[in-house]
């Protein structure tokens, strides 16, 4: 009996921490955590990804001589050319997005409330053809789809990320992001923050970890690994496979509420894609 009433007890006493845990103070808790582990890595640099942490040191200064030309300068270029091309309707994609889509990249994903599900800028993208007369793209991850992903990102580089969560749905997305970012998955058992959070910044098989803050401001991304210009769906997709888990569809509900999420907790960094990645 006095253990029962204990439990009462305490749950009594949790409720009222519960009940104060929103969307926004989870961001703040999210980024004071990094920001006290980190304390000499300005919090803009966060957007570069692994060469923001400290033992990333010494790769900076060979990563700073690739960006002068990056591998996914072709592909960045082959994504304003199909941006600018008309469909058959004499329409470009700029005819489907606000300000002819500069400056949109910071706002997504986003909640929309008429289909009652997150949107991405690669569902958006697709959308767009659609309603000018072409098929959708079916690989969503590299090829032209990540070429005119990583343009449109392009033209909001530099501009702070702004996701909103305003409405009962975005919160019930967000934290079904929040969910499985921090859930056990795979034979490893490993979660999105057992490596980017417990051990970011530390090395694992010669690799150093980065952040969970500033994942997604950096996708599309060129990476080594790939050999080629990847969406952050591809990326989800990879780590899921590396800790033995089946990976899901790109932009599947779940990978869409998890960029959700990310994309919220990363509120303030600087837009950086494309990027390039080890």
């Amino acid at each position: 009996m006095k253990t029962s009433a204990t439990l009462v007890l305490a749950a009594a006493l949790l409720a009222p921490l519960v009940a104060q845990a929103t969307p926004q103070s989870d961001m703040h808790k999210f980024q004071a955590y990094f920001r006290k582990r980190f304390p000499n890595v300005p919090f803009k640099d966060y957007a570069n990804g692994v060469y923001a942490m400290p033992a990333a040191k010494n790769l900076r200064a060979q990563w700073k001589q690739i960006m002068e030309f990056p591998s996914y300068t072709f592909a960045l270029d082959r994504g304003k050319r199909l941006w600018n091309t008309p469909f058959k309707d004499g329409n470009t994609y700029a005819s489907c997005f606000k300000n002819g889509g500069v400056g949109i990249a910071t706002h997504y994903p986003y909640w929309d409330p008429a289909t009652k599900e997150v949107r991405t800028l690669v569902m958006d993208i697709n959308t767009c053809r659609v309603r000018n007369g072409a098929a959708p793209y079916k690989n969503v991850t590299t090829g032209p789809m990540a070429d005119i992903d990583a343009y449109v990102k392009h033209l909001s580089y530099g501009k702070p990320v702004e996701v909103e969560i305003d409405s009962p749905g975005a919160v019930k997305a967000f934290y079904a992001g929040e969910h499985f970012f921090w859930a056990r998955r795979g034979q490893l058992n490993f979660s999105c923050a057992t490596c980017h959070v417990w051990n970011a910044g530390k090395r694992l098989r010669g690799n150093i970890i980065g952040a969970a803050l500033g994942q997604g401001v950096d996708f599309p991304a060129y990476r080594s690994a790939w050999g080629t210009l990847g969406t952050l769906a591809k990326r989800y997709q990879g780590c899921n496979k590396k800790v033995g888990a089946a990976p899901f569809k790109p932009e599947s509900v779940q990978y869409r509420d998890l960029e959700f999420y990310q994309m919220y907790m990363n509120t303030g960094l600087p837009e950086s894609a494309p990027s390039q990645r080890p």
